[in-house]
Formats: C-alpha cells, structure tokens, sequence
C-alpha cells in the first residue's frame, strides 16, 4: 500500500486582475465581454503589463502546473517570496478555494493553521472554539473531552480559556489555534507563517509539537520566512517562486538555492568617500573594509579569512574599539568579537588599520553576511555599517579527500584509537 497522502497534479490557480464589478453594468458587461474574449478589460485600472499573465486579459497565475507526491510523516518546507504561491497552495489543499485546473488527492483528515483566528468564531469563548473546530474536523465530544486538558495546557492560556476569543490578544489566539490544531489528531496538519506572532518560548514549543507529531506518522506541510526553523523541522523542501516549484530537494539544498539566488552580487572589499562614509562626522569615518584569503586567492573553507578594517578619526586619549560579527546567511550569529585599537594613552587623531585573521576550517562553504561597530563603550557607538557585507566561502582545496561538513562549520579535528578489552 502506498505512503502517499497527498498527490496532485498538475494543479493551477489563475486569478483575475482588476475590479470585480463597476457598479456600471455596461462596463461590466464590456468587462466580461473581454475576459470571455482574453482581451484587454478596458475597465481595468490595476491592469499592468509588467506583471506576468497567461493572457492580455489581466489574469495571473498563482500556481502553474504544480506536480507533488507528499509521504505519511514527512515535513515538507514550503519557501519562496511573497507572491510565490504558497498560501494559494495550501488554501487550495484546506478545500478554501478550488484550483482551476489539476488534481488533488487528499489521504487523512487535515487541520490547518493559515491566517490567525482561522476558523474561530469571536463571540463564543476560547473552550467553545475548541469544541466547534473539533466537530469541523469531525470529532465526536467524548474524543474532544479526552484532549481538552492537555489543549488548554499546551496553549497557556488556562486562565482566559472562558472569556470570548474577540477580547483576546493576536498571540493568544494563535496559541490557542495551534494547540487546537496540533492536538486533535489530524493525520496532516497546514501552517502558514502564523507562529511568526507567538513568542520565541512558544515557537520552540511549537516546533517541538511538530517534530513529536512527525514521529508517530503524521503529515506537515510547514511554509515560513524563517529559513532556521525550515532548517531545524523539515527533512524536505520546495521552492516556490511565480507559482512554479524551481527546486525540491532535502532542506539544506532548497534553502541554499533560495537564499543564494535572491542575493545580491558578493564582492570582498567595501570603500567609501569620506563625505558618504558611515561613522559620527566629526569623531569617526568608516572608510574600508576588505575581506581576502589568507592563503591563495580564494577564500575557502581551508584558506583562512582576513578581514581588514579602516578608519579615520578625531579622537585622542580614547579607548576605541573595534567590534564584528559573523552571521549566516539567515541571520544565525556565528562569530561576536572585538577588539581596542589602542591604549587610550596612545590614541591620536589619523587613520587606522586593524586585520582579523580567521583561521582556516572555521566556516564551512557558504555564503555569509558581517557587520561592523566602532565605538568608546558598548553603549557608544561612533560608527556602524548598515548595508550587509557578503562574503562567500569555497569548498576546500587542499586536502580533496578530506570529508566535507554538511554543517555551518567545519573544524579540522584529530583522532584517536584506543581498544579496550571488555572481557578484563
């Protein structure tokens, strides 16, 4: 027997462009005349030729030709930019709307989480709620007996649980509608980027939820922004973009391909004018930055990274710091340091040079992103660059047999072999 849950074919959405109605019936009447006739609705004012459709009748493709098979406790990822598609994917899959073409074979009762207060009625009390969306999903009230405790638990909201949802916060009720969601045994459960609202204590409970779900056979379709929690959750991905999927792959690949692919072109030294350099005008420029290899000249995973950095200042008979740090590219801190420039008895108007060596085998393939601070304190700052500065790292070159790290970072580590025998 198959471990399918979910297959579609072939499955689009095409919407329309433009006005709906204009209160006019010859110009609806016009207006329908030129959709029936995939011509231009001349009464159209959002019409945009630079927006991609299907046809001159200001119709768009949502999702286009999308082939899925989804398997009985995967985690399947679901990225992609604002306009992707992937709300449309999963709206579709929830039975709100209708494809308009293709096929979709569903396998199991779903519960969803896609728009906060999703399916809650505002007069009647957050206990209420959970009775009305378990009898949606189809459950009797004994089985929804059995799960209130631990749903009124898990959501922490115990004490407001009898007070109308329409006096509850936006993050109360997306605890209460996760819980509700995850703990009435749904074989699939749909979340779209709601856990976004809750707090970061929540969203680790949430996740842990999700994981525990996965492992006893259920099914997740989990879309976010968060390329972290993408990452931590999911064993595969999809990316979406203009309604078609570009890549479907195991997660560390789908979300590599997505985030290389919307950065802008990395270059290794950063210059600026001092009238357009960042930094306090009349204390401290900012005026270079330049990452290179120490080794060769490509930065790689076994090349080492020197960062130099410049300034020009002022200041005199100051303790002035450096400070850096080091973020993937999704914005996980990898790397917080920093470093005086001088004795404060040493400090004297001019420019300055500080060069950071990273030894190699610290940071693994990839793209990366630093940030830079001067400053007197920790809470002075004299200058800071805004703009994020890319850097890349290659694969290793110098030992090709060396097995490569799937992770972020990638030390070189040494071994030893020792053997016991257990029977003395």
């Amino acid at each position: 027997m198959s471990n399918t849950v979910i297959e579609i074919k072939n499955l689009s959405k095409r919407y329309q462009l433009g006005k709906i109605s204009t209160r006019m019936l010859s110009r609806d009447i016009s207006s329908a005349l030129a959709r029936l006739t995939n011509k231009v609705d001349p009464n159209s004012p959002l019409f945009n030729n630079n927006i991609k459709t299907d046809t001159k009748g200001g119709r768009i493709w949502a999702l286009k030709d999308i082939n899925l098979n989804i398997q009985q406790g995967e985690i399947l990822g679901v990225i992609g930019g604002n306009g992707a598609g992937k709300s449309t994917l999963l709206k579709i899959l929830s039975r709100i709307t209708s494809p308009t073409s293709g096929t979709v074979k569903i396998r199991g009762r779903i519960a969803s989480l896609l728009e906060v207060g999703t399916g809650f009625h505002p007069e009647l009390t957050g206990k209420e709620n959970i009775y009305l969306n378990g009898a949606i999903l189809g459950m009797t009230k004994e089985e929804i007996n059995q799960k209130l405790e631990q749903i009124i638990e898990f959501s922490g909201i115990s004490s407001f649980i009898d007070t109308p949802v329409k006096r509850y916060s936006t993050g109360m009720r997306v605890r209460l509608a996760f819980s509700v969601a995850a703990h009435l045994d749904p074989e699939i459960l749909l979340i779209d980027e709601v856990l976004a609202v809750g707090d970061a204590d929540f969203q680790r409970k949430c996740l842990g939820k999700m994981e525990n779900i996965s492992n006893i056979g259920r099914t997740i379709l989990f879309v976010s922004h968060n390329m972290s929690a993408i990452k931590q959750l999911c064993q595969k991905a999809i990316v979406l973009h203009n309604g078609l999927i570009e890549h479907e792959n195991n997660t560390v690949s789908a979300v590599n391909y997505y985030l290389g692919k919307s950065q802008n072109k990395i270059v290794t030294e950063y210059k600026w004018d001092y009238n357009n350099a960042p930094g306090n005008s009349s204390r401290l420029k900012i005026i270079g930055v330049k990452i290179r290899p120490t080794i060769g000249d490509l930065i790689t995973v076994d090349s080492g990274i020197s960062f130099s950095f410049k300034c020009t200042t002022t200041l005199k008979n100051f303790t002035l710091n450096l400070g850096f740090e080091i973020l993937s590219i999704d914005g996980a801190m990898l790397i917080h340091t920093y470093y005086p420039i001088s004795d404060p008895e040493k400090l004297v108007p001019g420019n300055y040079k500080v060069i950071a060596h990273l030894p190699p085998h610290i940071l693994n393939k990839g793209i990366y992103n630093l940030n830079i601070w001067y400053g007197l304190s920790h809470f002075e700052n004299l200058g800071v660059v805004k703009e994020k500065m890319r850097f890349e790292v290659g694969s290793a070159f110098l030992d090709n047999s060396t097995h490569e790290a799937q992770g972020i970072l990638n030390p070189v580590f040494t071994f030893e072999r020792k053997y016991t025998n257990c029977n003395k």
